[in-house]
């Protein structure tokens, strides 16, 4: 996993298979975010078989395949969609793009796992609306930021146990190291990777709701900004926002791509929940000013105050919930309904956002 960039941000596989070899196939397709290679190896580690890999860019299937020796490299994404075998399509293409692409696979007769954001409009939220509704295939959503971080999976357990009472304000930080120089024209373009609070900002969203137990929320104010890359007028170097849950708790977030070089990680993510009898924070990625490594906990309730470092020792049940969940037709890994919701708020979140500072 990479420390200093977190496109790349894939965690390595903790292994907990939940179906034989060969017993469910996914394929990759669209290669544009780094993310898919956390969710190949989040698939891998639940016992899922690789098959194909498609994009029609030579040089990122030709990586995917040296990290990923098994799969075979499919001629085109019909190819793929043609074959009965797989079951799942697991993909991170442009933004923009993601939607287009769940519609096919959904109309192909396979389930979609696509990176977030998942879409960038509300007219691509009905249409993947639609297409589940009328196919009974799933839109699986890679929130990494909670389900493919050990700090995130804990707070929930904990939470689930009691340790804290009710959840009554979630707060969480999203910074990024922006790497200008490695990413690609895309990720400046607004049309195409939809806004800070779209992106990034989806992971925050998706995270408030699921802590709060909500099924709803409403956003209260919002706000972008660039404050320092004129020479990319299209990017969203900040953004804010308030939510309140339809179970009357309070979030906020904050996401920014002002992590400084000097930070041993490409960002300091973290995440304060407060409950009625107590609060935890994560520090998920580093401890500042230490070599402690990834992956803090600390609780405060009525009984202990006390620090977790849980590297290693949770996993990402996520994953192997989701190949359940394709295989029995089930939803314990994540509703649909939770995955579209964060995705509708972050995209309103976007539309609503003050711009603060005047753009050329």
């Amino acid at each position: 996993m990479s420390s200093s960039f977190g496109g790349s941000y894939a965690p390595n596989p903790i292994p907990a298979p939940v179906a034989e070899p060969g017993a469910f196939t996914f394929a990759a397709v669209g290669l544009d975010h780094g993310h898919i290679y956390g969710m190949s190896n989040g698939l891998l580690g639940a016992g899922a078989t690789l098959k194909w890999v498609y994009d029609p860019d030579p040089a990122k299937v030709a990586a995917f395949a040296e990290k990923f020796p098994q799969v075979k490299v499919a001629s085109s994404e019909d190819e793929v969609l043609d074959d009965a075998e797989v079951g799942l399509v697991a993909g991170a293409a442009v933004t923009a793009e993601r939607c287009a692409l769940g519609l096919r696979v959904m109309d192909a007769g396979k389930d979609y796992f696509t990176d977030k954001a998942p879409l960038t409009t509300l007219e691509q939220l009905a249409a993947a609306r639609e297409a589940v509704a009328r196919t009974g295939r799933k839109y699986g959503v890679y929130y990494s930021e909670r389900i493919h971080v050990e700090t995130a999976v804990f707070a929930s357990q904990l939470i689930e146990a009691g340790a804290i009472g009710r959840v009554v304000q979630v707060i969480g930080l999203g910074p990024h190291r922006l790497s200008a120089a490695s990413r690609p024209a895309w990720f400046f373009e607004k049309d195409k990777y939809g806004g800070i609070l779209c992106d990034i900002g989806s992971h925050q969203i998706e995270q408030i709701l699921h802590y709060t137990g909500s099924a709803d929320g409403t956003v209260v104010s919002s706000q972008i900004a660039n404050y320092a890359n004129p020479e990319h007028p299209g990017l969203d170097d900040f953004g804010d926002a308030t939510i309140v849950t339809d179970t009357g708790a309070s979030g906020y977030f904050r996401c920014d791509w002002f992590t400084p070089d000097g930070l041993q990680m490409w960002g300091d993510g973290r995440m304060f929940i407060l409950g009625t009898e107590g609060f935890i924070e994560q520090r998920k990625y580093m401890n500042i000013g230490t070599d402690d490594g990834p992956a803090h906990v600390y609780l405060a309730n009525r009984s202990e105050e006390t620090h977790f470092d849980v590297q290693g020792k949770v996993g990402y049940p996520f994953f192997g919930q989701f190949v359940l969940d394709c295989l029995e037709r089930t939803e314990n890994a994540m509703t649909q309904e939770h995955a579209f919701k964060a995705a509708e708020l972050a995209i309103r979140a976007q539309m609503q956002a003050v711009d603060l500072v005047p753009r050329g």
